[in-house]
């Protein structure tokens, strides 16, 4: 089940919606419990086991490494993180990497092994992290450990962020557990972030991503350099509002049920570096790895060498945390090097030279990584960052290349105004300016962009028969 799907907008969250603000307060978790591994199982009625078992095991860690600080037993509290750790990475690693690592053995002459017949659990990179951060937090005394396991299991598998993110560290959300606030505002507010993120995945990322379909489908040797640069643009927003709107909608589903969400995406593609692109794009993952690896590992505080170490070490992990393919692999550690590049140099020349400048730099670099990340191995990718550049000889367009610019050039630049933040900054200049002394118009305005949006999305997916999400293969 998808947040984008008549299903759950009709169906299931009006359900949970009313029974939520019908049972009394002590019953709201159990209810949330029940109906995120009831969303779960609906897609994965084998693999919600695997998500049960996550959530009792790392409940029992929390508590084991609790008790044993208290009683001041810190080398037996250490001895239950690492197992704790090693349990979520062995959930995680076999489900995710097994046949990743028989393919390779395979390779080698004479080595035979047969693949495991595995699907990878939906969201399962999302909720171990989660979980995972939780029984750390716990050692580290940044948390009390939680003692009631329906909490527990309301933060482990809460639907809204369950399957895509945002990565929610538990204390960050400790006291929502027990004493959140439901209101009016903060449910208005929801809805209508709610709206915006589903507008964002159906209208925009769904349209454009077809563009990116028919032309990735195409043999790269025969696929010219523009319709190759208008095929990875499409990807470049398709990726973008897939993956944001989705985050949009989990955090607007947060609100309405009284949780607040960190903000996961800010306008990445306006970054005047890859450093600040990374502070921008998928933040709760960053800030994972730079609560949990970075700066464990030292960060910067042990010289450049390690800095320069770490920040390989953190970006590795990236890469193969998003799949178990070399692509992967090639993706993190190339933004591994940019950041260490700037790190060094870069990053004072990008400072100094004008905005246009770093802006295209960044954005080529991006749009580079996502031709290695878009594509299920790393010969694919190189091969159509190839078309990208004329290798394949192929001409610079032809007459498709320019029906493909023609009918889909407006929907390009709709989605590059998209995602800036022209489109918030107008909003706040009318409503401060020309609709300031009017609110009754500026409020009914509001709603009528909202309604527009919510019946144009709902059309769409009457008769839709594309709609992907992109990181349900994390």
């Amino acid at each position: 089940m998808v947040f984008s799907s008549l299903l759950f907008l009709f169906y299931f969250l009006s359900a949970v919606l009313l029974l939520y603000f019908l049972v009394p307060k002590k019953l709201k978790n159990a209810l949330l419990l029940a109906a995120s591994l009831l969303f779960y199982a609906w897609g994965e009625p084998v693999y919600v086991v695997v998500m049960i078992a996550v959530i009792a095991a790392d409940y029992l860690f929390g508590l084991l490494i609790q008790r044993r600080k208290d009683a001041g037993n810190l080398r037996a509290a250490r001895t239950v993180l690492v197992a704790g750790i090693v349990f979520n990475l062995a959930i995680l690693g076999f489900f995710k990497y097994t046949n990743f690592l028989v393919g390779n053995l395979n390779a080698i002459p004479g080595v035979s092994i047969p693949l495991l017949e595995l699907t990878l659990p939906i969201g399962v990179s999302f909720y171990t992290f989660q979980s995972m951060s939780y029984v750390i937090d716990v050692y580290r005394g940044d948390v009390k450990a939680q003692r009631n396991i329906v909490s527990f299991g309301t933060y482990v598998a809460l639907f809204p962020q369950l399957i895509a993110g945002p990565i929610v560290q538990y204390k960050t959300i400790d006291r929502q557990l027990s004493s959140r606030t439901e209101s009016f505002d903060l449910f208005g507010d929801g809805v209508r972030r709610f709206i915006t993120g589903l507008g964002k995945k159906v209208l925009l990322a769904n349209t454009v991503g077809a563009v990116w379909s028919q032309i990735s489908a195409m043999n790269p040797d025969d696929v010219p350099v523009l319709t190759a640069w208008i095929g990875i643009l499409a990807f470049t927003f398709q990726i973008y509002f897939d993956f944001s709107g989705y985050s949009d909608m989990a955090i607007g589903l947060g609100k309405m049920f009284g949780f607040t969400f960190l903000e996961n995406f800010r306008y990445p593609y306006m970054s005047k570096s890859i450093t600040e692109f990374w502070r921008r794009w998928h933040i709760s993952l960053s800030t994972w790895f730079r609560d949990y690896v970075y700066i464990p590992l030292g960060g910067n505080r042990r010289g450049l060498p390690l800095q320069i170490r770490n920040i390989l070490v953190v970006w590795l992990l990236t890469g193969i945390w998003h799949g178990a393919s070399w692509n992967f692999v090639a993706w993190g550690l190339f933004f591994g090097v940019l950041l260490m590049a700037e790190k060094l140099f870069l990053l004072k020349w990008l400072e100094k030279a004008p905005g246009i400048v770093s802006r295209i730099y960044t954005m080529l670099m991006v749009v580079l990584s996502w031709a290695l990340f878009a594509f299920d191995s790393l010969p694919a990718g190189f091969s159509f960052i190839g078309s990208m550049f004329g290798a394949h000889g192929a001409g610079l367009y032809d007459t498709r290349s320019l029906y493909l610019l023609l009918t889909n050039g407006l929907l390009l630049l709709l989605c590059a105004v998209g995602s800036t933040d022209w489109p918030k900054r107008l909003t706040a200049r009318l409503e401060n300016g020309a609709l300031a002394k009017h609110s009754v118009v500026s409020t009914v305005c509001a709603g009528a962009v909202l309604l527009g949006i919510s019946v144009l999305s709902v059309a769409y997916l009457v008769d839709a028969s594309y709609n992907p999400f992109l990181y349900f293969r994390f």
